[in-house]
C-alpha cells in the first residue's frame, strides 16, 4: 500500500461515526469523529448503540470481516471490532457504514490497553479470529491467549462470558489448550483441530476471513476453540 493511500484512510478513518480512537497510548482516551473527546467506557450500549443488547467484541479484527458479518447476521446483538491498525480498521468501517450497520462500531486501542475503554461485565463474548501467533522464540506472551491477556478479558467479560478462538497455527492452539489446562478458573467448552472436515456446529463459523480463504488454498485446517474464563 502506498503512503499516500494509508494517509488517505488515516484521515477518512478520522471522520467516520462508527469509530473511536486512541492516538496516543500514553495518553488512555478516545476521540470520536469529531476530534472530541468522549468517555466511552461503560458507556457503548448507552451513547453509541442506544440499546442494552449484548455485546461483542472481535480482537485484532484486521478488516472487521467478522464483526460485520456477524453483525449483518444478528441485528440484536453489538459488535466492536479492535485493532492497532487503523488502515485495516477502515475497510470494515466503510462496509458497515456501506451497509447502514447500527449495531457495530470499531475502537483503535492496543488490546493491552482494553480494560481502559471497556467496564467490569461490559463484554458478553469476545472473537480472536486468526489474530499474529507470534511464533518466534520469546513472543509467547503477545499471544492473545496467553494469560495476561486471559486476565484482561476477566476485567470486562461478564461471568460466564465465551472466548471463541479461530486460528489456523496448530502451535497457537495446542498453546492455548495448554494455558487453559493450566489455569483452574477457565473452562474448555469446545474443540475441534479441524472444523470442515465434518458439517460445522456452529453456524458463526461459516464466516471466512481474507487470511482464512488464503489458508484454506494452503490445505491448512482450521482450529476453533470455545472456553470461558
Amino acid at each position: 500500500m502506498s503512503g499516500k493511500n494509508k494517509l488517505k484512510k488515516f484521515a477518512d478513518l478520522s471522520t467516520f461515526p462508527n469509530v473511536f480512537q486512541n492516538h496516543d497510548v500514553r495518553q488512555p482516551e478516545l476521540v470520536d469523529h469529531n476530534d472530541e473527546k468522549v468517555e466511552m467506557k461503560g458507556n457503548w450500549r448507552k451513547d453509541y448503540f442506544k440499546n442494552d443488547h449484548p455485546l461483542i467484541l472481535e480482537l485484532a479484527c484486521g478488516k472487521g470481516e467478522y464483526t460485520v458479518n456477524m453483525a449483518q447476521q444478528n441485528p440484536n446483538i453489538n459488535y466492536i471490532g479492535v485493532d492497532i491498525k487503523g488502515n485495516r480498521i477502515w475497510k470494515g468501517a466503510t462496509d458497515a457504514l456501506g451497509l447502514e450497520l447500527k449495531n457495530v462500531a470499531f475502537l483503535r486501542t492496543r488490546i493491552e490497553q482494553i480494560e481502559l475503554f471497556l467496564e467490569p461485565n461490559e463484554v458478553d463474548e469476545i472473537w480472536i479470529t486468526f489474530a499474529d501467533p507470534f511464533l518466534k522464540k520469546g513472543k509467547a506472551n503477545r499471544r492473545l491467549t496467553a494469560p495476561p491477556f486471559l486476565d484482561r478479558y476477566r476485567k470486562i467479560l461478564k461471568p460466564g462470558g465465551l472466548v471463541h478462538l479461530k486460528t489456523d497455527e496448530k502451535q497457537l492452539s495446542d498453546f492455548t489448550l495448554e494455558v487453559l489446562e493450566a489455569d483452574p478458573a477457565t473452562s474448555l467448552l469446545y474443540y475441534k483441530e479441524d472444523i470442515y472436515s465434518e458439517p460445522l456446529d456452529f453456524s458463526e463459523l461459516e464466516i471466512k476471513t481474507y487470511y482464512e480463504k488464503m489458508h484454506l488454498e494452503k490445505g491448512k485446517a482450521i482450529k476453533y476453540l470455545r472456553f470461558t474464563i
